[in-house]
């Protein structure tokens, strides 16, 4: 008798616990189903919010004409100096580099054939964002390049610059597409497949191998304008061009 109570004492303790183990069972498989819901809303609403958001004001360009236009490189491909930048779209300084320092590489070097400028992709801002804005306007502005416009694209991209602002959502970077007189069909299903992507990552691999933190960071023949954490002036970026100018002979 007292065999059988013992018994029954033990299978009674193994069926407790085993509807524990169903309890605890059905509390993590909740708990994870509400943390599927709650990241697929984190992920999802921006993209929403994004496709859905008004285009709004927009500040138009002029288009004008660049010294031998080759995609994202201006100037001769025999050049005996090639001038690397690495920017990215949301990027206040690259802003103000591409207005007041750009232009005076293009004027006094690349125009008269002694320099190769080449711009290279580095969107990183929005690397911990879920609103990935800077990769949008790298992917749209490769778009404008299939079309041959890259250089105005890139442009209006920083003409119409907001870091975080909404100002490269899908619909505006269509708008900037538009005014630019773009096939709007061949630029939207470019934009959707993401038809560079590869480039741009390559773009960012390159930049990350040649010590890259931050934007813009402007390389001469390999070899970096400036001091890391600064924007490169005008008068490093020539004195590093003349040095090499020199030491090829030019």
């Amino acid at each position: 008798m007292e065999k059988k109570k013992s018994l029954s004492k033990r299978e009674t303790i193994r069926e407790e616990r085993r509807r524990k183990e169903q309890r605890n069972k059905l509390l993590i498989i909740g708990a994870a189903t509400v943390v599927a819901v709650v990241l697929g809303t984190i992920l999802i609403v921006p993209s929403l919010i994004n496709a859905n958001a008004p285009v709004g004001e927009i500040v138009q360009i002029t288009p004008v004409a660049h010294p031998m236009e080759d995609g994202r490189a201006l100037g001769q491909a025999d050049a005996k100096v090639t001038v690397e930048v690495y920017e990215d779209f949301q990027c206040i300084a690259c802003k103000g580099f591409s207005e007041t320092i750009e232009p005076l590489v293009i004027q006094n070097y690349v125009e008269t054939g002694q320099v190769r400028y080449v711009f290279k992709h580095y969107p990183f801002l929005d690397d911990r964002s879920s609103i990935k804005e800077s990769d949008q306007a790298a992917n749209a502005s490769m778009c404008a390049l299939e079309q041959g416009r890259f250089w105005d694209y890139h442009a209006i991209l920083f003409a119409n610059f907001g870091e975080g602002s909404g100002a490269y959502t899908d619909k505006r970077l269509e708008a900037y597409a538009d005014s630019l007189g773009l096939d709007l069909a061949e630029f939207n299903a470019c934009y959707k497949d993401k038809r560079y992507n590869d480039d741009i990552q390559q773009d960012l691999a390159d930049g990350t191998t040649l010590g890259v933190t931050g934007t813009p960071t402007v390389y001469v023949n390999g070899k970096r304008a400036g001091r890391e954490g600064f924007v490169a002036t005008i008068e490093e970026i020539s004195l590093l061009i003349e040095q090499e100018l020199a030491a090829s002979g030019s």
